[in-house]
C-alpha cells in the first residue's frame, strides 16, 4: 500500500527540492506539500495522510500549533519535526509535544527519506493483506479482541480510510473529512480492500458506541439503497401497447407474519411494526453468502441491531418482510417462529 506523506514548510524552494528529491521513492510513498500550517490542516481533511514532516517557524499557523492539532484530531499520524536548532532541549520539546523525531537543517534528502520510511514501516507492523473482504476480517478482529489500527484501501477506487480498535471494539473511524459512524459505513461497503495493520491504537475515546456486526449490516443496507436509487426505471416506447399482467391473488405476507407471531406470543411479542421493504434484499443476499462461506446453511431470517431504540428482524420469502421490534423482544423465539 503506497502511503501519503505531507511535508510542511514556508520555504517554497525547499518544498520543490524535497518533492523532486523524494520522487524516487514514489513506490513507497507519495509527497504532498503545504507552505503553512492552515493549508496543512485542509490537506489532512482531504487526503489520508500517513506521516507529517513539518518545520516549526511558519505563519499564520506554526509547527507547534500544527503538531498540537494533529495530536488532538489525528493521533495515529506520526510527526517528524524539521528544525534549525539541533539541541537536546529541542528533541525533548519535540517528543513532549508528540513528535516521533526530528531532523535538523541542513540535511541530506536521503537521510530524511530513511527516517520517513522507518517511521512508515510501523504502520504495518502487524502485516498487510491484499484483496480481502473487510467485513469478514473485521469480525475476526472483534472475535480475537485485538487492539490495533487498521488502514484500508478500496482496490476498485483507491479510496483510503482508518479504523481504530481496542480489545476488539471499534472506537473510531476516519476517511478524509468523514469521521465516526459515517466513515465506518463508507469503508464497510467496500468489497475488496488492502488492509494494513498496526499493533497499537492511539484513539482514547469510544466515538462509535455500536456493535460491529450491526455497523457492517447497516453499511450493506445503505449501499444497496444507494444502488437502487441509481438504477433508472425502464422506459416503455409509446408505440408498444402495455399489456397489464393478470395476477392471481396471493396471501398477504405481512398478515401471514403477524398472524404467526401473535398466535405464538400474543401481545407480549415486542413487535412494533411489520412491513415489506425491498431495500433490505441486498443485505439478505450478503448474509446468505456469509452463510455459504461459513457452511452454516441457508439464512432464513436475520436480526439487525443498529444500536437504536428499535431493532429489526428480516424474513425473506418472495419478498422481504421487516419486523420492527423493541430491544427487549424475545428475538430468538420470533426468529424460530418465522423459520
Amino acid at each position: 500500500m503506497i502511503k501519503n506523506v505531507l511535508i510542511v514548510d514556508d520555504d517554497k524552494d525547499l518544498l520543490v527540492s524535497l518533492k523532486e528529491g523524494l520522487g524516487k521513492y514514489n513506490e513507497t510513498f507519495l509527497v504532498f506539500t503545504s507552505d503553512n500550517g492552515l493549508d496543512a490542516t485542509e490537506k489532512l481533511k482531504k487526503h489520508t495522510i500517513s506521516l507529517v514532516v513539518t518545520d516549526l517557524k511558519m505563519e499564520p499557523m506554526d509547527g507547534f500549533s500544527l503538531l498540537s492539532h494533529i495530536m488532538e484530531n489525528y493521533p495515529d499520524i506520526p510527526v517528524i519535526i524539521i528544525t534549525g536548532y539541533s539541541t537536546p532541549e529541542m528533541e525533548r520539546l519535540a517528543k513532549k509535544g508528540g513528535a516521533v523525531g526530528y531532523i535538523s537543517k541542513p540535511f541530506i534528502i536521503k537521510d530524511l527519506a530513511v527516517k520517513m520510511m522507518t517511521t512508515l514501516r510501523r504502520e504495518s507492523d502487524g502485516g498487510t493483506l491484499h484483496n480481502v473482504s473487510s467485513g469478514m476480517f473485521l469480525q475476526l478482529v472483534e472475535m480475537e479482541q485485538k487492539t490495533c489500527t487498521i488502514r484500508l484501501e478500496d482496490t476498485s477506487t483507491g479510496r483510503k480510510g482508518v479504523l481504530f480498535f481496542k480489545d476488539g471494539e471499534l472506537y473510531d473511524a476516519r476517511m478524509n473529512d468523514l469521521q465516526g459512524k459515517d466513515a465506518a459505513y463508507e469503508m464497510f461497503s467496500w468489497e475488496q480492500v488492502i488492509l494494513s495493520i498496526q499493533n497499537e491504537c492511539q484513539a482514547k475515546e469510544n466515538k462509535i458506541q455500536s456493535d460491529l456486526q450491526g455497523l457492517i449490516l447497516e453499511a450493506m443496507r445503505l449501499k444497496d439503497e444507494r444502488s437502487g436509487a441509481e438504477e433508472e426505471s425502464p422506459v416503455v416506447p409509446e408505440s408498444i401497447p402495455v399489456v397489464e399482467e393478470v395476477k392471481t391473488e396471493k396471501p398477504d405476507p405481512v398478515s401471514s407474519v403477524r398472524s404467526r407471531i401473535e398466535k405464538n406470543l400474543g401481545a407480549r411479542s415486542g413487535v412494533e411494526d411489520i412491513y415489506l421493504d425491498s431495500s433490505w434484499d441486498g443485505l439478505i443476499s450478503q448474509m446468505s453468502r456469509l452463510g455459504a462461506f461459513f457452511r452454516i446453511g441457508k439464512i432464513k431470517s436475520v436480526f439487525v441491531d443498529i444500536g437504536e431504540t428499535r431493532n429489526f428482524i428480516l424474513k425473506q420469502d418472495e419478498e422481504t418482510a421487516v419486523v420492527a421490534v423493541s430491544p427487549r423482544c424475545p428475538r430468538d423465539r420470533i426468529m424460530q417462529i418465522l423459520n
